[in-house]
């Protein structure tokens, strides 16, 4: 149970702050601002990964467990239950925003500015990027390391701040469903939840064509 816990607590924590920092920013009329709402969400990503990363490999997200289950570093019979709990966190976190703040909207509901397709498309190549960083840094199914944290959380930052505007930069169906539930804003949530786990599916198949035969089963 602690590795399930783990993963509870971690995505709860991400959901949290980083949608909470969206809807703080909603209710006090832009307080925190574009670039406070990126730095808010790769700080609470490189922390989770410091403070779990040894106990349940800090996945906090559907698609990279998915990812790390294709690729042979974990295995599938967990995956269902990595997902229920990290849904089950972020579903907690959302409604404890909506006890907090019952005069937000939104709660950090992914809502795009753009048509559905480039929409799925930028998803989808903004978890690319996300899962290729986390395959290459990680120790097994495990993102463990002394710069995996820094890197981790750099890109989710980095992505946060040029495509949040677009997507909200979701790249974790589980983040996106949440908020959705509590708001009630599901305009379009489907491509939040098939275009991260592909994006993801495809780092993984890049990591096999461009690394050794076996760096993708037992770790780059």
């Amino acid at each position: 149970m602690k590795k399930y816990i783990s993963e509870f607590v971690g995505t709860f924590a991400l959901i949290f702050c980083g949608t909470g920092a969206m809807t703080i920013n909603e209710v006090t009329n832009g307080s925190i601002g574009h670039v406070g709402i990126a730095i808010t969400w790769g700080l609470i990503v490189m922390a989770m990964i410091y403070a779990f990363g040894e106990i349940s490999g800090a996945h906090f997200n559907p698609a990279v467990t998915i990812s790390f289950a294709y690729a042979k570093k974990f295995p599938w019979a967990e995956v269902p239950k990595y997902i229920f709990f990290q849904i089950l966190g972020a579903v907690f976190a959302s409604f404890l925003l909506w006890f907090l703040f019952p005069e937000s909207e939104f709660y950090g509901a992914t809502l795009h500015s753009t048509d559905a397709i480039r929409a799925f498309v930028l998803e989808l190549i903004l978890t690319f990027f996300l899962m290729v960083t986390i395959i290459n840094v990680s120790t097994g199914s495990k993102e463990v390391g002394v710069m995996a944290g820094i890197a981790i959380g750099g890109v989710v930052l980095l992505e946060a701040m040029f495509a949040g505007p677009i997507t909200k930069a979701s790249m974790n169906p589980a983040r996106s469903l949440a908020p959705a539930i509590v708001s009630g804003k599901f305009t379009d949530l489907w491509l939040y939840m098939i275009a991260p786990v592909l994006g993801a599916l495809l780092a993984v198949v890049t990591c096999k064509l461009v690394k050794d035969d076996n760096c993708c089963d037992e770790g780059c």
